[in-house]
């Protein structure tokens, strides 16, 4: 069974502005651990995979980024976006891209490039079931992870918990998928929590090529046209143009919503692993360790009577005295402050800094 690793390296990460920005987005800067995201991500991958299995696909405006942090793998597997169009069409071009190279029979195991995982080695063991799974069941197999609280930010997976839909792999973990649901509401996320049965979704997941362009053919049939014209043309000497067009014509749309929430061939692993998409400043704070104050500290930082504050300097000092619950980020062109609790809403502050073009802080 031959098996190759996609990682999805789009996003702008505005929800971590000022320190990730349109230059230097979120999965190329250092959070949690000693590399930066994606740099975390690949060795993370690395005992799964060969560096010459693994993929990348990203805006080609990040190309230079990418070599630059990852000189390990090899150029020739970095799939360039002319921009971003979301998950589906992503995940579209790099599937035609690995046909270049390999059977449709291939195992391609999809990963977002800024999640963190702990207990490494229970996520090894999850992925390569969700491989086998993926091979003998035929579907696309996702990583689901049981919830620890009632996260309004993740989507949720409902699964079944009758083993006839997947035979000998329901001792490994594996369900049927029955339902999809994005991002609920606080009552709702107490609801699912307290259910039993639904599952945190990670993003992660794997299937054959030959599955995800027939789920695609089905599911999002205008995509899958433009996308048969951008494969007969791959060895077309205009082809940076012809699919820097195609995209123009393409609706933005989710993997998710384009065709996992509609598929009736979708498999769950039980994941065992720990899990979260660092998706604000205030998951960071979550996940950091604290001081006795129970206070991150992050650089060139003085507190004092301070306590429950995430307080992050890569350029100036920062002094903080007499508050509590805050978090203070700076970069080299800018600064946020705002309430712990509030961080979801710095992406408010990013697009309307954008709707002004106050880009020069962007």
């Amino acid at each position: 069974m031959k098996t190759v690793a996609l990682i999805m390296a789009g996003g702008l990460g505005a929800q971590f502005w000022p320190r990730s920005s349109e230059r230097h987005p979120k999965q190329f800067i250092h959070l949690l651990g000693e590399g930066t995201m994606i740099q975390n991500t690949v060795a993370r991958l690395a005992p799964l995979f060969d560096y010459e299995d693994i993929y990348i696909v990203a805006p080609v405006s990040y190309s230079a980024m990418l070599r630059q942090q990852l000189p390990a793998i090899p150029v020739e597997n970095l799939i360039k976006e002319p921009f971003g169009r979301n998950t589906a069409p992503c995940l579209a071009l790099s599937a035609i891209t690995l046909n270049q190279h390999f059977s449709g029979d291939t195992i391609m195991t999809v990963l977002p490039s800024d999640h963190i995982v702990h207990n490494v080695r229970e996520f090894h063991q999850n992925i390569e079931i969700s491989q086998q799974a993926a091979a003998e069941l035929d579907g696309i197999v996702a990583l689901g992870v049981k919830p620890t609280r009632p996260e309004t930010r993740f989507g949720y997976v409902q699964v079944s918990d009758n083993p006839e839909y997947v035979g000998q792999l329901f001792a490994n973990g594996v369900r049927k998928a029955y339902s999809f649901a994005e991002k609920p509401d606080a009552a709702t996320a107490h609801r699912f929590c307290d259910s039993g049965d639904f599952l945190w979704n990670t993003g992660i997941f794997s299937t054959t090529l030959d599955n995800f362009h027939s789920a695609l053919n089905t599911y999002l049939p205008d995509h899958s046209a433009l996308f048969d014209f951008i494969r007969q043309n791959l060895l077309n000497e205009n082809y940076p143009q012809i699919l820097q067009d195609m995209y123009r014509q393409m609706r933005s749309v989710s993997v998710d919503y384009g065709i996992m929430e509609k598929a009736n061939n979708v498999y769950i692993v039980e994941g065992t692993f720990g899990w979260s998409d660092v998706g604000t400043w205030d998951e960071l704070y979550r996940l950091s360790m604290k001081d006795a104050k129970n206070n991150v500290i992050e650089g060139d930082v003085i507190a004092i009577n301070s306590t429950n504050c995430l307080v992050s300097s890569s350029e100036k000092f920062i002094g903080i005295i007499g508050v509590e619950d805050l978090i203070v980020i700076d970069s080299e062109h800018a600064i946020v402050i705002c309430k712990r609790g509030e961080a979801h809403n710095v992406k408010q502050l990013v697009d309307f800094m954008r709707r002004k073009q106050i880009n020069r802080h962007l």
